[in-house]
């Protein structure tokens, strides 16, 4: 009698949840994993489980293929040799592990920063630090760019500060909201390099000099960014001569880097206030050695080898080309290695990238609602030096073809 009272009880939120997902379906926004295998060494190549099948992925954030490098797949098996699999506990009680610290020594010289400080991904770095930040100073007042990360937007609703939404890259926004505040108030401007919806690049420098008059710190993304540009793989404030001038930078390393976990660099007190504050790295579990000693090897690799930066850049241009020449038109805005094709409609989204890998064994997530406006639905390709100019071309015939049926 008692199990049926409580099945009765949880029937209504079974029912809502269901509701929710269902609507979701109904207007195109489901979100649906695909179950796929990456064949070491075979990079870009992966197995689908659910077709049974090869397919070759051409939306992957392992930009540079680091996740296959041998440098990085030799340091981890000597890693779990040594030091097993598990990190043990938090960096408190038992997981910060040598690797690990190594690995922020690492990060700390690539950015030229005082040091650095690693956690278990981008979200929960720039979650935690972003909240970690305004909870320590009081009646600070955060700028944020209209376009960052939901990690970001997170971050500053869990820090309960006063806050302005400039729009997106205008600096003149930015300029008029940072007069309306008040003078003596502490300032935050957080702000993304490489926007990877839209494959935009901020305006750093002038983000950079209205921060100086105005005496506000500033907080930068650089995750679609770090290991691809920059003499080191600082990124592109690095590349363009800014990083001195930034605050806190925060990056990752489950992109170009090829592993997992996210970290902060910059002034030394800075990462120890974060260090002893933040909620999300006191209790979380530290990342493995062999996931921190993989990712060192991957930093200290392209802290000194420009080749894979290089090849990266070639395989840009030559995708770039081939999509163009097909008449596919990637959007204006993008600057970099990331590129968007707006396939408008939720459903004819899916229905091209669904039609490109039963037909073609091309797999190019669509990206729909809410990560992107309704109506700005696009394919994101991101072509790595492991892509090969045949491979660009087959892409874009392919596409082609699908975008003139829908």
């Amino acid at each position: 009698m008692a199990e049926a009272r409580y099945h009765a009880k949880i029937l209504p939120f079974h029912e809502q949840f269901e509701a929710a997902v269902n609507m979701l379906k109904l207007h195109g926004n489901y979100r649906e994993f695909s179950e796929f295998e990456r064949l070491a060494g075979r990079f870009p190549y992966a197995y689908d489980h659910q077709r049974g099948r090869e397919i070759i992925i051409w939306c992957n954030n392992d930009y540079l293929g680091m996740g296959q490098h041998p440098v990085v797949l030799n340091a981890m098996q000597d890693a779990v040799r040594r030091m097993g699999a598990g990190a043990g506990g938090t960096r408190n009680i038992a997981g910060t592990n040598h690797p690990l610290v190594r690995l922020e020594h690492a990060l700390a010289q690539v950015h030229g920063t005082e040091a650095a400080l690693v956690m278990s991904s981008g979200y929960t770095t720039n979650a935690t630090v972003l909240a970690t930040l305004a909870k320590g100073l009081p009646d600070c007042i955060i700028f944020s760019d209209e376009q960052n990360h939901a990690s970001m937007i997170e971050g500053i609703k869990q820090g309960r500060a006063q806050k302005y939404i400039f729009q997106h890259n205008n600096v003149k926004h930015l300029r008029m909201l940072l007069e309306k505040a008040p003078a003596n108030a502490p300032k935050i401007i957080a702000f993304e390099s490489l926007y990877s919806m839209d494959g935009d690049m901020a305006p750093i420098a002038e983000i950079c000099d209205v921060a100086e008059e105005f005496g506000a710190l500033t907080y930068l993304d650089e995750v679609h960014a770090v290991g691809l540009y920059g003499a080191t793989g600082g990124g592109l404030a690095q590349a363009q001569a800014q990083a001195p001038r930034i605050s806190l930078i925060q990056g990752t390393l489950g992109k170009a880097y090829g592993l997992m976990g996210g970290y902060i660099a910059g002034n030394a007190s800075v990462i120890d206030y974060v260090r002893s504050f933040a909620p999300g790295l006191i209790f979380t579990t530290a990342l493995p050695p062999a996931v921190a000693a993989g990712a060192m090897a991957s930093v200290r690799h392209l802290q000194s080898s420009n080749a894979e930066r290089e090849a990266h850049q070639h395989a840009v241009a030559y995708t770039r080309a081939a999509l163009e020449a097909a008449g596919i038109a990637i959007m204006p805005a993008a600057q970099a290695h990331i590129l968007p094709v707006i396939v408008e409609g939720a459903e004819r989204c899916r229905a091209v990238s669904n039609a490109l890998m039963e037909q073609y064994g091309l797999f190019v997530q669509h990206i729909n609602a809410p990560t992107v406006p309704e109506g700005r639905e696009r394919l994101r390709i991101t072509p790595t030096p492991q892509h090969t100019e045949e491979m660009a071309q087959q892409l874009a015939a392919a596409l082609k073809e699908m975008l003139n049926r829908a």
